[in-house]
């Protein structure tokens, strides 16, 4: 996706009231607007690889949503989607604030942005999801999450709101909440797996070390 596109979705996303259209927690946009940061620059930010002790560094909350967070999360959209990802955490691209961004959609056209997330409520029913990461690229396996949760956060607009999600976006979110606590999907494995995980990947950067 170009800078121009991931920017007009982007804040388009700014002035938009995100409200529950049902129980199952889908979004609806309303008066969606467009509107450009002047001089707007996006840039590719480097993801941190498992087992990065960075990735495991516990993100601050963010204090003021400005034109920094801004910035960062204009650069961190463009990382997700030239990946290509769902989603991704501030943490994973070493920068230790708590910022998510996400996009479950097919066409890969409907960011969401959450600034400060945390869970406020989770279902005692579980769901079992084959997992990936951006950080543990090409390992993929089983973790077991509450199947539903309601998130609060702050939009880019730096206006509180709160989300019902289920299904793939309530996994994602869990996920990359995990991130921002300073853990990565892989240690809910058994600690075999972390183990092997961990070598092939060390295994892995030397080789694209030695490439270069």
């Amino acid at each position: 996706m170009s800078p121009l596109g991931i920017l007009l979705m982007m804040f388009g996303g700014i002035g938009i009231d995100i409200k529950h259209s049902d129980g199952r927690g889908i979004l609806r946009n309303q008066d969606r607007q467009i509107a450009l940061l002047d001089n707007s620059y996006m840039a590719l930010l480097t993801v941190l690889c498992y087992p990065d002790p960075r990735l495991h560094q516990v993100a601050k909350p963010v204090a003021q949503v400005d034109a920094r967070i801004k910035q960062i999360v204009a650069d961190m959209a463009e990382t997700m989607y030239e990946a290509p990802g769902v989603g991704l955490a501030a943490t994973q691209v070493n920068i230790h604030e708590r910022i998510v961004v996400i996009d479950v959609s097919d066409e890969q056209n409907e960011l969401m942005v959450f600034i400060n997330p945390e869970i406020i409520w989770a279902s005692p029913e579980k769901k079992s999801w084959r997992e990936g990461c951006l950080s543990v690229p090409e390992f993929y396996d089983e973790v077991e999450r509450p199947a539903e949760i309601r998130v609060k956060a702050l939009d880019l607009n730096g206006k509180e709101f709160e989300l019902d999600a289920d299904g793939l976006l309530a996994v994602c979110l869990q996920h990359e909440l995990d991130h921002l606590q300073g853990k990565v999907f892989v240690e809910y494995l058994s600690f075999l797996k972390q183990t092997r995980i961990s070598q092939k990947m060390k295994k892995r950067a030397k080789e694209l070390v030695g490439q270069r």
